[in-house]
């Protein structure tokens, strides 16, 4: 029975298909642990995302805006015949409602300046802005003919202009909007948020002064509102012309929306951004006027995402996608000096150079929340590749194997660190990185007698 044992254990120190089988085996074992620390940074991430939401919320939301639009209520009669058994006849009813009829302006000209300010709660960041937006533009003479409707069932005293807006909260000064020569002001128009999604409220003006006078001829409007929001800034193009122009202090615009600025049109550099759009009534599907409801017209905004560049949270999700390719490669390079060497590396050293590998990922999304992510990945590549070079020197009894380990997670860390930073080309230079890799250990293995596997 100890011969037995012996031969065994001879066997696993010697083969080298169980030295590779014990490594892949280890492999597997040490992915229960890096799943346990892709959790922590994808909860650490979530825990972002709800506080920026939460500062988000209490600032002020995202921004959609449209308006102006003259709201003209009017009654609608209509007939019902029916039979009065009474009187053994055929009698009429007449039914009277209220209905209303929404005209938009022809000409719709919006200025946004926006300036951009950080907002911090504990480590984490949002980042948040206040908007001036001056409208202009002009109602062309509402002509009735389409719904057949006759001056006396309008209700000339009762028709007003609406602004309808996403973040009635943000609101900072008083709500006034200039009509030719009359001021208006306006109050919000209550509308019960059911479903909790983005959605459009009115705020609704007083009733236009002389408004016959008013609508048989071109009429000019302006109004200002100064806003506070968060994420994104965006217009309904409403006007049978649109023109639009957007000015920030934020470096990381992404335009967003249904129409994109106009060609020539966008400046981003450090120091900010500039933007305009020109959107012609043949470019969207719908016309000028409605009669009954107001419909829903948010799927045809543009306008700009204020977005943060990638989180640091993101790029330590996207380190740690390469953990098994690290911890793999490692563990084979150890494997390879073993084999080449002869000298034995106990299963327990394997596991402990694969919880150090590990190590970096806490130790970057640690280090990452409270510095740059470049600071925090170049302190956790370091310690690690300081730990397991020292730690390699000892068990591989020298420099020259320990160095050789210290030199190839430098060269893999800093490989892995220019795919994080690259977005379009991060599939080729890793397809080309892991190619010479793979002809790296095709050509190192050559020098290993395979007689005794």
């Amino acid at each position: 029975m100890e011969q037995k044992r012996n031969r065994i254990t001879t066997w696993l120190r010697e083969s080298i298909t169980a030295r590779m089988g014990v490594v892949g085996f280890l492999l597997l074992i040490l992915l229960i642990p890096l799943s346990f620390v892709q959790n922590l940074i994808e909860e650490r991430g979530y825990r972002q995302e709800n506080v920026v939401r939460e500062i988000n919320s209490k600032w002020g939301d995202e921004v959609l805006l449209s308006g102006a639009i003259l709201k003209v209520p009017y009654k609608k009669i209509s007939k019902v015949t029916f039979f009065n058994e009474k009187t053994n006849q055929n009698e009429q009813q007449i039914n009277e409602r209220i209905t209303y009829a929404y005209f938009f302006p022809d000409d719709l000209n919006i200025n946004s300046k926006v300036t951009t300010k950080p907002l911090n709660r504990s480590i984490y960041k949002s980042v948040v802005y206040t908007t001036d937006i001056n409208v202009d533009g002009s109602f062309p003479k509402i002509d009735f003919s389409k719904e057949s409707i006759s001056e006396e069932n309008i209700l000339w005293d009762k028709i007003t202009l609406l602004i309808q807006t996403s973040n009635l909260k943000g609101i900072r000064n008083s709500a006034v909007i200039k009509l030719e020569n009359d001021e208006l002001a306006m109050t919000p128009i209550y509308k019960p948020n059911t479903q909790n999604t983005l959605q459009l409220n009115s705020i609704e003006s007083e009733p236009l002064k002389n408004a016959k006078a008013i609508i048989e001829k071109d009429t000019n409007f302006k109004f200002n509102l100064t806003v506070n929001g968060s994420q994104s800034l965006k217009f309904i193009p409403i006007g049978k012309t649109t023109n639009a122009k957007m000015e920030s202090n934020w470096a990381s615009p992404s335009f967003d929306g249904m129409f994109l600025p106009e060609d020539g049109s966008r400046e981003i550099s450090e120091n900010g951004f500039k933007a305009s759009w020109k959107v012609l009534q043949i470019n969207r599907q719908f016309e000028q006027e409605f009669y009954g409801n107001l419909p829903d017209l948010r799927e045809f905004a543009f306008g700009t995402n204020l977005i943060i560049p990638v989180s640091e949270y993101a790029k330590s999700e996207r380190a740690s996608k390469y953990g098994i390719l690290v911890i793999g490669l490692t563990l084979l390079v150890f494997l390879l000096i073993q084999l080449v060497s002869k000298i034995y590396i106990h299963p327990f050293q394997y596991v402990m150079i694969g919880l150090a590998l590990i190590m970096f990922y806490t130790l970057l999304i640690s280090i990452s929340e409270h510095s740059s992510f470049l600071k925090a990945y170049i302190i956790a590549a370091a310690s690690v590749l300081a730990l397991i070079t020292l730690y390699s020197k000892t068990i591989l009894n020298g420099y020259k194997f320990a160095l050789m380990i210290g030199g190839s997670l430098l060269c893999l860390y800093g490989f892995i660190y220019v795919i994080i930073q690259l977005e379009d080309y991060a599939l080729l230079v890793g397809s080309i990185g892991l190619f010479l890799i793979l002809a790296f250990v095709m050509f190192f293995s050559k020098k290993i007698d395979w007689n005794n596997s």
